[in-house]
């Protein structure tokens, strides 16, 4: 059976070494309480809710999945789900990261972040709910009325009502710009929602009293296309403003998806059959107030994958340890034992240090973007606020797609390390592994997050974006590019950085003659961009650890050794992908769509 330790060492490491972010947030008015002490108090109390509540009921909940009675509408979630969901609001966790004006702790979104990766590790088909929830909270604060926001926040905050975002529908996925759900205007403001939307995740469950539906619609008026796309709220039951429950609203569940995995979160068909709904934010500008939800959603799923990352790597280490199988190639390491354990092997180490590497690297990532959108909330100066912004926007995609991407490879590796036995269900290994796969998928499939880099967020700036993130790694390979024992990480990483200024102007000229080069382009690039990511953190993570490593302790040897792993066994495919990129649209296209 599988088991699960929140990695607080590490997630210290990152927050309060690497980051700092106590200097960070005293300089943020809203957070300026905020300090070390007091976030590892959250995170210790977190880490025992995630794994002491939500880990002992994650398989159990994939075995069972969610049941729906088709004469009623209603969907029961797997048995535990409902009390644990109870404990985590009754605790105060929904309110963690919320603006205490509406019953939240006013804490840092990055203290969230860090609180959500443990619960995703222990259990992520039942963190999707509150996730949503707090999606929903999100765009709701940004493009809510004042009335809105006293309505639905306080009971977002404390856990009272879920939420969710009603997007996609069966014929249209990532364009948008197809969807049919129409929106009549009535006499009394609201509006009147007709359609269908399909893989909703939480569209429907019993945790919550009530669900707040953000759905996207088109009103009768609306120019075609994305540009006429509006947002509606559309709770599932309706309610005054004192926040009691009245009327069954017009929507509701039709059906749920079997799946390939995250089996304890209902994936729901929904039908509005003239649902009452109110307009959130402008007409006809609903996609860009739901994009609050769907940034929030992508840095969400980075989070779910590097759970899964970590939970899988900490039990491929425990197997390998444990498991004996033959005798290591330079000789018996157990001579007490039939056979050594397979930790000695060399390609086990490959595979498990590859695990570790796309946790911590994920874990430093996630961490700096979240740090980031605080700042850029928060900040007290208006320059630091727009670079941060600027620096969000580039990353985001890279946050979804390569955290997604390593996540699914890192819970493939650390099956492997099981032999046969990953394969069997009750190791624990196989699950985490499919449910890595939805990562990849939703919310954006992986593809459109590296069209959206490099198409959207490198090419139509002429680079800006990319060249002020580009001015950080500048200035650390400055810092350290005298320092001998650094250079093993900042030679690979300037180099790295010019090989990407070259590619990046080469495929925007591609770009001017044919647009085709772009998507041929894109998901290397992005690769590409991830690695320079990891490679300036896994750089400065090494300049930290240096000193204590020479000094024998045991944490900062082994943070070395994995930075030094990712530099030389993991950051030299940024060669092949470089080749990929430049390779060019012909090789793709070539080819006649008859012949396939």
């Amino acid at each position: 059976m599988p088991s699960y330790q929140p990695p607080l060492r590490d997630m210290q490491f990152v927050m309060f070494e690497l980051l700092g972010y106590e200097d960070e947030y005293r300089q943020m008015p809203l957070y300026s309480d905020f300090n070390r002490a007091l976030a590892d108090q959250v995170l210790e109390e977190g880490g025992k809710f995630a794994s002491e509540v939500l880990f002992p009921i994650n398989r159990s909940g994939d075995v069972e999945g969610c049941h729906f009675d088709p004469a009623t509408g209603v969907v029961t979630t797997p048995a535990g789900f409902r009390e644990a969901y109870r404990q985590f609001a009754d605790a105060g966790w929904p309110s963690l990261g919320c603006a205490t004006e509406y019953g939240g702790q006013g804490l840092p979104r990055a203290l969230n972040n860090a609180f959500f990766e443990m619960l995703n590790a222990s259990n992520q088909a039942w963190t999707m709910y509150p996730g949503l929830a707090h999606g929903a909270y999100e765009c709701l604060l940004a493009h809510g009325t004042p009335e809105q926001r006293s309505t639905y926040l306080p009971r977002l905050v404390s856990g009272e009502w879920g939420g969710t975002m009603c997007l996609t529908e069966a014929h249209c996925g990532t364009d948008l710009g197809l969807l049919r759900t129409r929106a009549v205007p009535a006499a009394d403001g609201s509006y009147t929602l007709t359609g269908s939307k399909i893989f909703i995740s939480g569209g429907e469950h019993d945790l919550t009293e009530n669900i707040i539906h953000l759905v996207l619609a088109r009103l009768p008026d609306a120019p075609a296309g994305t540009r006429g796309i509006s947002l509606f709220v559309v709770p599932k039951f309706l309610s005054g403003k004192d926040g009691k429950l009245a009327a069954r609203n017009g929507i509701r569940c039709g059906a749920i998806e079997h799946k390939m995995g995250i089996h304890g979160s209902s994936t729901c068909q929904i039908n509005l059959d003239g649902a009452s709904g109110w307009l959130l934010g402008e007409a006809n500008k609903g996609l860009n107030a739901m994009f609050v939800m769907m940034n929030a959603a992508r840095l969400g799923v980075g989070m779910q994958s590097l759970g899964l990352s970590e939970v899988a790597y900490q039990n491929a280490v425990i197997y390998a340890r444990e498991r004996l199988q033959s005798r290591s190639l330079s000789g018996v390491k157990a001579a007490d034992k039939a056979a050594d354990p397979i930790i000695v092997h060399a390609d086990v180490r490959r595979m498990l240090l590859t695990a570790r590497a796309w946790a911590e690297g994920g874990r430093m990532l996630g961490y700096f973007i979240a740090m980031l959108l605080d700042r850029e909330q928060g900040h007290a100066d208006a320059g630091v606020r727009k670079d941060a912004g600027e620096i969000v926007s580039l990353l985001t995609p890279v946050v979804k797609a390569f955290l997604t991407d390593n996540g699914f490879a890192a819970t493939s590796e650390a099956l492997q390390v099981y032999g046969g036995h990953g394969y069997i269900s009750e190791w624990g290994m196989e699950q985490y592994l499919r449910d890595a796969r939805i990562n990849m998928i939703y919310e954006g499939t992986n593809t459109i997050q590296s069209l959206d880099l490099l198409g959207r967020k490198v090419l139509q700036d002429g680079g800006a974006r990319l060249k002020k993130f580009g001015a950080l790694i500048e200035a650390f390979v400055e810092e350290h590019g005298i320092n001998e024992a650094m250079q093993e990480f900042v030679n690979p990483l300037a180099d790295l950085g010019q090989k990407v200024s070259k590619l990046t102007m080469e495929l925007g000229m591609k770009a001017l003659r044919n647009h085709d080069e772009v998507g041929a382009a894109a998901v290397p690039y992005l690769r590409i961009i991830g690695h320079l990511t990891y490679a300036w953190l896994f750089a400065r993570a090494a300049s930290l650890a240096l000193a204590p490593a020479a000094a024998g302790e045991p944490f900062y040897i082994a943070k070395l050794a994995t930075a030094r792993f990712y530099f030389q066994r993991l950051l030299p495919e940024t060669a092949m992908l470089i080749a990929q990129a430049r390779s060019g649209a012909d090789n793709l296209l070539a080819l006649d769509a008859d012949l396939f």
